[in-house]
């Protein structure tokens, strides 16, 4: 994933926000979401950025299973 796309993804995503509350945006410690441009648009938008601890792939397992059981139980649309 080029950070470019993802930084779409997100300016998307904030241009559909609903709500003003702290939002937490979480991830591993791709490169992507490391990068400067892509830290300054959460910041920008008080998006507080949180990543995993170090490089520990359980970590990430854990939270795609938590996003997976989110998407499964809580999507109204398919994407």
């Amino acid at each position: 994933m080029k950070t470019s796309d993802i930084k779409k993804a997100l300016t998307k995503a904030i241009a559909n926000r609903s709500y003003q509350n702290l939002v937490i945006h979480h991830s591993d410690r791709g490169l992507q979401y490391c990068a400067y441009d892509y830290k300054e648009t959460l910041f920008n938008n008080g998006i507080l950025p949180s990543m995993t601890d170090g490089y520990d792939c359980y970590q990430n397992a854990l939270a795609e299973r938590i996003n997976g059981i989110l998407k499964q139980e809580f999507l109204l649309y398919k994407c």
